[in-house]
């Protein structure tokens, strides 16, 4: 594809909903943007009042906060199924997959009670079936994109996955 198509199908892909855009970025230093957005940071998706950043590196839970700390941002809170879907649309785009990545949830501080990271209610939830299982006890942190159904999954937080950021705006 070329970069214009590329670009396109970028912004086709993240145009579901009422006030979203990705800044696109090129390693020339040169900035294109798709649906203008004066509030993200360029790579980022807007989403009504947040914006989303998808981290290809695989690491830890804990490094993946940490690491989405250093972009003033936290692992990704999730409160809606559009939401969900949005959040889905930015692995994709950003991976050209969708693989298992870390998400914001957990109960690593009291077992079956999940909190966000980011301080938020943990209201909305897409647990796959028979989940959150806390397997062999070992099992506390929120993953999306798990197994056919593309639904939650409680994994070890140990685990080296890819992750996604959000920060308000």
């Amino acid at each position: 594809l070329s970069l214009a198509q590329r670009l396109e199908t970028a912004s086709l892909a993240l145009s579901k909903g009422n006030n979203n855009s990705t800044n696109q970025c090129f390693s020339s230093g040169e900035h294109r943007v798709v649906k203008r957005s004066t509030s993200c940071p360029c790579g980022w998706t807007e989403y009504y009042d947040r914006c989303f950043f998808y981290v290809s590196k695989a690491m830890s839970w804990a490094d993946a906060q940490k690491n989405c700390e250093t972009m003033n941002s936290n692992l990704a809170s999730v409160h809606s199924d559009e939401e969900y879907q949005l959040i889905q649309k930015v692995v994709l785009v950003a991976s050209h997959g969708s693989g298992p990545t870390w998400i914001g949830g957990s109960d690593a501080q009291k077992e079956k009670l999940w909190f966000w990271i980011d301080g938020t209610t943990f209201k909305y939830e897409n647990w796959c079936e028979g989940q959150p299982d806390d397997f062999q006890g070992a099992q506390d942190c929120a993953l999306m994109n798990f197994a056919a159904n593309k639904c939650w999954d409680d994994g070890n937080c140990e685990a080296a996955l890819p992750s996604v950021c959000a920060k308000k705006i």
